[in-house]
């Protein structure tokens, strides 16, 4: 009985080394395509994929609520030396990335208005500059991707880079602040 003893006991040591062998095997698979998946889309996008962060956004980019025609129009009235130049929507084609990491293309559609102060001796030239601050604005615009639009930190990055833009175009300060009416994704 005992040499039955022994070869079971021998068996069984014998099967541990495969089995250990396997799981082990196992695990550095599972490593590997957890470290090549998060080296082709990036530990944040892997979060948003696994719903731990971001998946909201993913919808459609958070726009923050702007002032109604009528508050800017009173905002204006009360500042005699402002003065809105409304400039026709601008609609331009952006990055995006999907839920498989494909790089695709959506567009954005901006409607905006320049706010000025009409006292500023550049003041005069923005209206024949506007063709110029569209252009310039569309180039910026097109280096976007979709991830740049989200949230309120986006939005006034945004506006930041086309007040500085319009600054650049007009070539002084008359430019003082960007409003964004409609901002739509698709």
């Amino acid at each position: 009985m005992s040499e039955a003893a022994a070869k079971t006991t021998g068996k069984e040591s014998g099967a541990r080394p495969g089995r250990l062998r396997f799981i082990l095997m196992l695990l550095v698979s599972v490593l590997a395509l957890g470290g090549g998946l998060i080296a082709a889309v990036g530990p944040s996008r892997l979060a948003e994929l696994a719903g731990l962060g971001g998946a909201a956004d993913e919808v459609a980019p958070e726009t923050p609520a702007e002032p109604s025609t009528e508050e800017m129009r009173a905002a204006l009235a009360a500042d005699p030396g402002r003065m809105a130049l409304p400039l026709e929507e601008i609609i331009v084609n952006i990055t995006a990335t999907t839920a498989t990491g494909r790089q695709t293309s959506r567009f954005l559609k901006l409607d905006l208005a320049l706010i000025y102060d009409a006292a500023a001796p550049d003041a005069a030239r923005l209206a024949e500059r506007e063709i110029y601050m569209r252009d310039s604005f569309q180039d910026y615009l097109r280096t976007l991707d979709e991830r740049d639009l989200r949230g309120s930190l986006g939005l006034a990055e945004l506006k930041s880079e086309l007040l500085r833009r319009a600054r650049a175009i007009s070539g002084g300060e008359a430019p003082r602040e960007i409003l964004i009416s409609d901002m739509i994704v698709q």
